[in-house]
């Protein structure tokens, strides 16, 4: 079995019996998605394996030594760069933690940390179109908070250099949190 299909069988049994947030769609739907958005922009393949287990370390049981000893130390260290270090805190410092963190990763972490926002934002994008401004009720911070965190993470994505998944999160980030009639379109400085 090669390393990719390794990976989806291990996250698939890793998120077994998680679902994505408010919602009955097994949870797998996400590192899946997240793995073809890292396809469909040619990231190499540690890349997409990493995009697929991004979230093993923060929501399951695995743990690094797994990951090490089935997909290498590369792929390690990028779910790891993907994973929050401490749940004990507040969203807040988390989210803060993650601005800073990733203004300095490496373009393997940005791109598989890029990747899961593009389609968390699209998941958003769903409920937006289908539950209107509710969507925002299942985070545990509304539309606003959302929005810092997210145009935040563009512009430390973009600290070190663009890259091609950057372009595609910013449009992203566009659709979901811009002009909404009341002037406030033009998130980021072009």
């Amino acid at each position: 079995m090669n390393k990719l299909d390794q990976a989806i069988e291990f996250t698939a049994k890793a998120h077994r019996s998680q679902y994505r947030k408010g919602t009955d769609i097994p949870y797998i739907s996400h590192p899946y998605g997240v793995g073809m958005i890292l396809m469909k922009a040619n990231c190499k393949e540690e890349v997409i394996i990493a995009g697929i287990l991004h979230d093993t370390l923060e929501d399951t049981e695995t743990t690094e030594q797994e990951i090490l000893d089935l997909f290498g130390p590369e792929v390690l260290m990028i779910v790891q760069g993907c994973t929050e270090p401490n749940k004990d805190e507040s969203w807040e410092v988390r989210k803060k933690h993650t601005h800073e963190f990733l203004k300095g990763a490496a373009l393997s972490i940005r791109e598989a940390a890029c990747a899961d926002k593009i389609h968390n934002l699209r998941s958003i994008k769903v409920d937006l179109q289908t539950m209107g401004e509710k969507a925002w009720d299942k985070f545990k911070r509304g539309r606003e908070q959302q929005k810092w965190y997210y145009t935040g993470i563009v512009e430390s994505l973009g600290h070190s250099g663009n890259f091609p998944l950057l372009a595609v999160l910013r449009t992203e980030v566009e659709e979901v949190f811009g002009d909404r009639g009341d002037g406030s379109a033009g998130l980021f400085e072009t």
